[in-house]
């Protein structure tokens, strides 16, 4: 069966960056989740408002569909999405036990720079308050690798794949040199 690896954590963390690392490094179909966020969240998130579980339920089970996908036609993917509650992984889980997390860790201060430097996001730099305060670590959940970001991109990659590798031993995920 394809694997599925969600890179999760707050805007800002390297989501899509180390995500399209991973999928290149082990060869897998790269599919960035904002590409499936609904008009209506898009317009809300670049009018600075916050997105409500409402606003994310369409949303997730977009993401929770092409998990299934990716396992159904025993594919592996990276999908790069915030999963900021435990509820959300959880949607995500349902019908997927092809499944694994990496969530990128990093403190506010650092996450709120790269916020401020980047341009062209819809996401803005003052709903990054809102996203820590909903952010549930996912500490006690096996199926999640935690990466930390305070190092070059390189390293948070390497430490990223390396990590997955040691929880998928038993699993067919091979790099592409």
């Amino acid at each position: 069966m394809g694997k599925c690896i969600i890179v999760m954590g707050v805007s800002g963390s390297g989501k899509s960056t180390v995500g399209k690392g991973i999928a290149d490094v082990l060869g897998a179909k790269f599919i960035d989740g904002d590409d499936l966020h609904p008009r209506s969240n898009i317009d809300k998130m670049a009018a600075g408002i916050p997105l409500s579980d409402d606003d994310r339920a369409p949303w997730l089970q977009r993401i929770n569909d092409a998990a299934y996908s990716l396992g159904r036609k025993n594919e592996h993917g990276v999908i790069v999405c915030s999963a900021l509650k435990k509820r959300y992984r959880d949607t995500l889980r349902l019908g997927n036990n092809n499944l694994i997390f990496v969530f990128l860790d990093g403190e506010f201060e650092l996450i709120r720079q790269r916020v401020d430097q980047r341009g062209g996001h819809f996401m803005k730099g003052s709903l990054l308050r809102s996203q820590f305060e909903a952010l549930e670590r996912p500490d006690c959940e096996l199926d999640v690798v935690t990466i930390p970001i305070d190092m070059p991109l390189e390293r948070v990659i390497h430490a990223a794949v390396r990590d997955l590798r040691s929880q998928l031993s038993n699993a067919t995920l091979e790099v592409v040199s």
